[in-house]
């Protein structure tokens, strides 16, 4: 008898673990039915609902629709009309960049500032020494280089040293001229991210009093302020990039185009400095004072100081 305890002492272990968690185990109970049936799904409506919509309500008894979130994209109308007046601003300064843009790349060109055979034209009547039709040249054809010409020709007479002063300054100030032409793609860059922040900060503002002005509002409903408040830092962020990528690229361009044109200049002028340094021209004579007066300088001499030595000791 006392072989058979152990035995038996596992099987009741093992008989008990298998029935506690049946008896533990809840019980579903059984959907009410309306109709006083089992609450089965309507085959017909299963049929008419989409397998990925199909949803079955267990309080009822019956098949829903699942609702989908709408995946329809923002328009364009819908983007300008988030933006509010900001965007609107912001519109404006991106269509002025576009003319910018478009207009800088008409005039800053190779062809623009310096027109094909101006040079070597100028050099040539330059060289025969006819200074008025060469001059005449540089009116009829209005550019960079020839606004850089006339101005040495202005100082032909002085000699080649105030030829070369003057056309380093005329093109100074024409290359100044220029980066202040582009200036205003830097200014549009600057201002419109900041008008984009500043539309982003009011228009959360707004959707956070609106939120608290409710009662017990859904979290929801906080989430369509805030993406039509970040709409402004989009614009203002889409127009800043172009601007000032362009500016960087046509600064860039602005300093090699200077930097030919200076050295087309000089080009044009070497036979003229030739010439003038073979003459003696160009070197400046110390002016001769009138002899037969005292000078101003003679009169303002200073009196010899006296020195006044120790005298010898006595012997």
């Amino acid at each position: 008898m006392s072989r058979h305890c152990p035995s038996r002492l596992v099987f009741t272990v093992i008989a008990a673990s298998l029935l506690v968690p049946a008896i533990a185990r809840p019980q579903v109970p059984a959907a009410p039915s309306t109709t006083g049936t089992a609450s089965t799904p309507d085959v017909s409506e299963a049929e008419s609902l989409p397998t990925e919509t199909k949803l079955y309500d267990a309080t009822t008894g019956k098949l829903v629709e699942k609702s989908e979130p709408s995946t329809n994209a923002m328009t364009l109308r819908q983007l300008l009309r988030a933006g509010g007046t900001i965007g609107l601003v912001i519109l404006a300064l991106s269509m002025a960049m576009v003319a910018l843009i478009v207009e800088h790349m008409l005039t800053i060109r190779r062809k623009a500032l310096m027109p094909t055979g101006l040079a070597d034209s100028f050099g040539s009547l330059l060289s025969a020494g006819r200074f008025t039709e060469a001059d005449q040249l540089c009116r009829e054809r209005p550019s960079f280089l020839s606004a850089v010409l006339a101005e040495g020709l202005a100082e032909a007479p002085l000699g080649y040293p105030a030829v070369e002063k003057s056309m380093e300054d005329a093109s100074a100030e024409q290359a100044a001229r220029l980066f202040r032409k582009i200036e205003y793609l830097s200014v549009i860059g600057t201002i419109a991210p900041m008008l984009g922040l500043l539309g982003t900060v009011w228009g959360m503002i707004v959707a956070f009093q609106e939120f608290a002005n409710k009662i017990n509002p859904p979290v929801s409903e906080l989430a369509p302020g805030i993406y039509q408040a970040l709409v402004t830092t989009l614009m203002g962020l889409g127009v800043a990039v172009p601007a000032l990528a362009a500016f960087a690229i046509f600064r860039n361009r602005i300093d090699e185009l200077v930097a030919e044109s200076s050295l087309m200049a000089e080009h044009a002028w070497a036979e003229f400095k030739r010439a003038n340094l073979g003459r003696g021209g160009g070197q400046t004579r110390r002016r001769k004072e009138p002899t037969g007066q005292p000078t101003e300088r003679q009169e303002r001499r200073v009196p010899p100081v006296a020195i006044e030595r120790p005298e010898a000791p006595s012997s």
